[in-house]
């Protein structure tokens, strides 16, 4: 029989503070283990945690972001479990009075339908460490270093009914937190990882079914696998007649399966209570208000106004918009192009394939807006055909001429003849080199005529060694040829 899936998603953002959540230590990612571990992340013996302001800041930049309820009043709680990686005996984190409360999330789906996702809370956490198995032989390491990174927990309602929405969910609100700048959102590094709470029911229910918990995934094509496996667990295990279990699962890629880690725990078995260490966090109308002021515009009203200011086409500006960053690279090239739809699509088809192909991320591409703004304007003065720009484009990639735009074109002689009266001789040579085909060609209809043209035109290109403009090639051959 077929099941409605209802799930949930715990999202774990690390905040992109300089320092953690409760201690003057790094938070920078790929030091050596346990170096940036100081004796507050440590748990010694009294040490005082202090908290740390930009972490409160980022939470309620999110918070306006989605439009949700503010908290100004929020408290720190202990969550008490034992865990090697967590040397204090329990998390410091928030439970029954989060900085950040309702609020709903608009999400674009494949389709271009949109659904709008509940938010139940995000509330602020510290990290914890990390267990590594394969750094000792035959032994398990602890590193510390994570241990106290500030977290921002946001909690979704059981709202998704796919693997496709939580996947769209999960790239919007990557989007999301990248144009505040609260989180670098790499989700290779750990800074974005996320819990799944899956259950199904039967159609038309209105009860939940008993949920699992798929802890830790850290890409988005294994949110997507590890929704459809344990849809599949669950619905075989029901039809035959089985239970499901409430447990905490993993999700192995190699095996595409979910597995059994522990029994699901509720909040009874972390004996939640306020932090003695903690005073609550207070804020203002006046402190909020000033967070506010600093909201950048963001992706939904971007655009928006790359539609109505650029004119482009709502999928040419959703794609511009799925990053600042690339958002940002469109409106410079587009400054000194001065041509909207054709910087998009050479930004979306031609920079986008070879940052892909190359592995490289846009920052570092080695091609500027500037750059690629001069060579669109080479494109549309008619000193580079179509063809010409991709060998100039592939020679800035290169990094020729330090980039030179002008220079690359003459060094390769690439510049195209759009002179009438050298063209016209070009054309006038092949006409007379060719007087069957030109026979075939007046005697066809329009129809087998768009063909026969292709010949011409390649010979002209031929003899030009392809700097023939081929748009005025075929203007001056439709005059000659009649």
């Amino acid at each position: 029989m077929s099941w409605e899936v209802v799930i949930g998603l715990e999202v774990h953002l690390q905040l992109a503070t300089e320092s953690k959540i409760f201690s003057g230590s790094s938070t920078r990612f790929g030091a050596e283990p346990n170096t940036q571990a100081s004796a507050v992340d440590l748990a010694m013996p009294g040490m005082l945690p202090v908290l740390n302001e930009q972490a409160v800041r980022y939470a309620v930049l999110f918070g306006l972001g989605i439009g949700a309820e503010i908290g100004q009043r929020s408290v720190f709680d202990r969550k008490n479990y034992f865990y090697p990686d967590l040397p204090k005996g329990y998390q410091i984190s928030q439970f029954e009075q989060p900085i950040v409360g309702r609020g709903s999330f608009a999400v674009t789906l494949a389709d271009g339908s949109t659904k709008t996702i509940g938010i139940t809370r995000a509330h602020l956490e510290e990290d914890a460490g990390k267990s590594l198995h394969d750094a000792i032989p035959n032994a398990s390491g602890i590193d510390l270093n994570r241990a106290g990174t500030p977290l921002l927990e946001i909690v979704s309602e059981p709202d998704i009914r796919s693997a496709e929405e939580a996947v769209a969910y999960l790239k919007t609100l990557h989007t999301l937190v990248t144009y505040l700048g609260i989180s670098d959102g790499d989700m290779s590094q750990g800074s974005m990882r996320c819990d799944i709470n899956l259950s199904l029911r039967k159609p038309g229910s209105t009860e939940f079914g008993t949920r699992t918990e798929i802890k830790n995934v850290n890409s988005f094509r294994f949110v997507e696998r590890a929704i459809a496996s344990e849809i599949e667990r669950q619905s075989d295990i029901l039809e035959e007649g089985g239970v499901i279990i409430q447990e905490t699962r993993l999700y192995d890629a190699e095996r595409d399966e979910t597995r059994s880690m522990r029994s699901k725990e509720v909040a009874n078995d972390y004996r939640y209570f306020p932090d003695p260490d903690l005073l609550p966090v207070e804020l203002s109308d006046a402190y909020i208000a000033e967070i506010a002021s600093t909201l950048p515009e963001l992706p939904d009203a971007k655009k928006a106004r790359f539609q109505a200011e650029y004119g482009l086409g709502e999928y040419d500006a959703s794609a511009l918009c799925d990053s600042q960053a690339l958002a940002q690279f469109f409106e410079l090239t587009t400054s000194r192009a001065k041509d909207p739809k054709l910087a998009a699509n050479w930004i979306l088809t031609d920079l986008l394939g070879q940052l892909n192909a190359s592995g490289v991320k846009l920052q570092d591409a080695p091609i500027q807006p500037e750059q690629l703004g001069h060579l669109i304007e080479r494109i549309k003065d008619n000193t580079l055909s179509s063809k010409m720009a991709k060998q100039v484009f592939e020679a800035l990639w290169q990094g020729e001429a330090q980039g030179n735009v002008d220079q690359i074109i003459e060094a390769r002689g690439l510049k195209q003849v759009s002179d009438s009266g050298a063209l016209e001789a070009l054309i006038n040579e092949v006409v007379a080199n060719n007087p069957e085909q030109v026979a075939q060609y007046q005697a066809a209809d329009d129809g087998k005529r768009k063909k026969l043209i292709g010949f011409f035109v390649g010979q002209i290109m031929k003899a030009s060694k392809g700097q023939a403009n081929p748009q005025l090639v075929n203007q001056l051959l439709n005059k000659t040829l009649g």
